[in-house]
């Protein structure tokens, strides 16, 4: 059992301060990376479908197989990096995502 919690990472969510979500670290880790690799480092970013076509290649095929469930995991890292003050989305639709210098 120990080993099955070292597995898993909490995130949290900008959307619902407070709440914590305990998820797969390699697979958050994964995405975490390569999403900030992605990123520019100033506004106005880029938007997230533009992220995720970019993220795609950089994802591990073992943990994402055909890109599965990155849509998901994007959106967990983006609410968590948020929540965090790593990247920042701009304020005119459609969400645009940068990271914090």
């Amino acid at each position: 059992m120990m080993a099955k919690e070292q597995d898993r990472i909490e995130i949290q969510n900008f959307t619902s301060p407070g709440r914590v979500y305990r998820v797969d670290r390699a697979k958050y880790e994964a995405m975490r990376k390569a999403l900030l690799q992605v990123l520019p480092d100033r506004a106005p970013g880029i938007a997230v479908a533009q992220a995720k076509e970019k993220l795609l290649p950089l994802l591990p095929d073992d943990l994402f197989p055909g890109g599965d469930k990155a849509g998901w995991w994007l959106k967990a890292a983006q609410l968590d990096l948020e929540a965090k003050g790593v990247i920042r989305r701009t304020d005119t639709p459609p969400v645009r995502l940068y990271r914090l210098s």
